[in-house]
């Protein structure tokens, strides 16, 4: 009980220290849906949670912090800023069920609630007695882990692994996150150290779902807050998706193998001059921007002559510079996605609500912070996955894009 008070103590202080489907595809479809969420507490801090985020992303997957009980993992200094703009899904944990609004995360994999709503025990809740902490650069949660009945649109799954916050912070306007990354990332969060399995392999195992795999679809907007995103558990929505899914397989180079990793190179414009060549990074909902490693960025923001925003944290051009930025090229296996220009700036119509002025033009490549060469150079958040459709295959170790009516989009 001791050493329990005294890590809530210690995560308490050093928060305020450095914060002041369809479901089953069998007969007939049924969506999912996903909204699209800003949280106006959290601006303008994109690129800062981004940044951090992918600082904890590479310490948690090289074994800082995993696979120790959570009574004895180090304490970071994390800023506990809030979200600032993500996608979140209604799940319903308990018999019966309350329900909770949470973050769709494929950079992560534990799932837990009660950063808002509190969550309440019924008849098919267990308290497995296990303490739960996990950190995620933008905030951090501790608490009990529970097994419980969780659903999920028209899916029910038995005996899932849910965290059940005591503490959380950065999560303000969210009740928690639903994790739906590798499930061995969650090794070491709990103090048992056992591997949680994630709600899709849940319900792969309990036969609720035919496949162990994930669609997932976004779309851009220029509102605050919409609902226009859909997941797909068991499989793919084809309604989603104008080309051919192409799978690539989870890279090998660590440490973005520990998530849904890929090889891939970037390009610009018609003369294909070279952004960053080719190497490995990860796919993630959690990450708003694409960030990719600051000699990359170097190249990208001499070619497009962008400067720096104090008041954003972005990459900033004038009007003329937009009419005549050209698209960037993702080269991801044997296939290049086109990312268009309108695709790389941030929606005009939401400038001010980043701190931004209304008639600037504001890019969302970004600095991931570090150089390449550390085997996670870049991450494709959800800027680059509103434009394409994206497939997590949890059983074949393998991700799948294809375009949509959104890729080529003049949304922004």
């Amino acid at each position: 009980m001791l050493a329990r008070l005294s890590l809530l103590l210690a995560l308490t202080t050093a928060a305020i220290t450095v914060a002041a489907k369809p479901i089953v595809i069998r007969d007939s479809p049924i969506t999912l849906p996903i909204a699209r969420r800003f949280n106006l507490t959290g601006v303008p801090s994109i690129l800062k949670q981004d940044q951090a985020r992918a600082k904890v992303l590479k310490a948690r997957s090289q074994g800082q912090g995993k696979g120790a009980s959570p009574k004895k993992a180090a304490v970071f200094p994390v800023d506990a800023t809030n979200q600032a703009v993500d996608y979140t899904v209604s799940v319903g944990v308990g018999t019966p069920p309350t329900f909770f609004n949470l973050i769709v995360d494929t950079g992560s994999s534990n799932t837990w609630v009660g950063a808002g709503e509190a969550y309440v025990e019924t008849s098919s809740s267990v308290d497995t007695g296990d303490e739960v902490l996990v950190e995620y650069g933008s905030g951090l949660v501790f608490g009990e882990q529970f097994t419980d009945t969780v659903t999920i649109g028209d899916l029910v799954i038995e005996n899932q692994g849910v965290g059940v916050a005591e503490l959380a912070f950065g999560f303000d306007g969210v009740d928690g996150i639903l994790g739906i990354g590798p499930a061995d990332l969650t090794e070491g969060t709990t103090s048992s150290g056992e591997e949680i399995p994630t709600v899709l392999d849940s319900a792969f195992s309990q036969g609720s779902i035919d496949a162990n795999v994930v669609g997932v679809s976004f779309a851009p907007t220029t509102e605050l807050e919409v609902t226009n995103g859909v997941l797909t558990f068991g499989g793919v929505d084809d309604s989603k998706h104008t080309g051919e899914i192409a799978y690539v397989p989870i890279t090998s180079t660590s440490p973005a193998s520990s998530y849904v990793g890929i090889d891939q190179s970037i390009t610009y414009g018609a003369a294909g001059t070279t952004i960053l060549p080719l190497t490995a990074g990860i796919t993630d909902t959690g990450t708003t921007l694409i960030i990719i490693a600051s000699d990359a960025l170097a190249v990208y923001q001499n070619l497009t002559g962008a400067v720096p925003d104090n008041n954003t944290g972005l990459l900033k051009i004038t009007q003329e510079q937009f009419e005549s930025l050209e698209s960037l090229f993702f080269h991801i296996g044997d296939n290049t996605y086109e990312f268009t220009a309108n695709a790389q700036i941030w929606p005009r119509a939401l400038n001010t609500a980043i701190g931004g002025d209304e008639d600037s033009v504001y890019l969302i490549v970004a600095d991931l912070g570090s150089d390449s060469g550390e085997g996670l150079d870049f991450i494709d958040g959800f800027s680059f996955l509103e434009r394409f459709y994206y497939v997590y295959d949890v059983a074949g170790s393998r991700v799948g894009f294809a375009t949509t009516e959104f890729t080529n989009a003049t949304t922004n």
